[in-house]
C-alpha cells in the first residue's frame, strides 16, 4: 500500500471510518444471531473491513478471483443481493451518496467523496464480494488462466 493510501486511511478512520466499521461489525453480529440473517453476515464483515481502510483496496466479485461461481456469486447470491437491496442496500447507498456530496463540494474532500461512492456501490449488493489491493485487482492465480 502506498504512503498516500496509508495517510488517507488514517484520516478516514479519524473522520468516521472506524465508527462505520464498528457499526458494520455490530450489524454482522446481529445478523449472525438471527439465524435468518446468516447469508448477510459475511457480507457485513467484508464491508466492515472495507470501511476500515477503503484507500488502496477495491471490492470485486469472488468469482473473478476463483474463476468459478461460488455460493455467494451464484443464484443464491443473486437472490440474497435482491433481498438486501430491497431491505437495506438502497438506503445505505443513498446515505453514502448524501455524505459524498459535501465532501465533493469541499474539493479537499474529493478522495473521501470517491471512497463513499465506492462504498455506496458495495452497499447495494455486498453478497459474493471480496476485497483486493487496488494495484493488484486480479490476484495471480486468475491472471495465469486458472479457472
Amino acid at each position: 500500500m502506498s504512503p498516500l493510501s496509508i495517510a488517507l486511511n488514517l484520516l478516514w478512520i479519524v473522520l468516521g471510518g472506524l465508527a462505520m466499521a464498528i457499526a458494520w461489525v455490530i450489524a454482522g453480529l446481529i445478523l449472525a444471531v438471527t439465524i435468518i440473517g446468516l447469508p448477510w453476515t459475511r457480507a457485513a464483515f467484508v464491508l466492515a473491513a472495507y470501511h476500515l481502510a477503503p484507500f488502496g483496496r477495491t471490492i470485486i466479485r469472488r468469482d473473478r478471483i476463483d474463476g468459478a461461481p461460488t455460493l455467494g456469486t451464484g443464484p443464491f447470491g443473486f437472490i440474497g443481493n435482491v433481498i438486501w437491496l430491497v431491505l437495506a442496500g438502497w438506503w445505505l447507498a443513498l446515505a453514502h451518496l448524501a455524505i459524498a456530496v459535501p465532501y465533493a463540494i469541499s474539493i479537499i474532500g474529493l478522495p473521501f467523496a470517491w471512497a463513499h461512492l465506492k462504498l455506496a456501490g458495495a452497499a447495494l449488493c455486498p453478497i459474493g464480494m471480496t476485497i483486493v489491493p487496488t494495484d493488484d485487482p486480479l490476484p495471480q492465480p486468475y491472471r495465469q488462466g486458472r479457472r
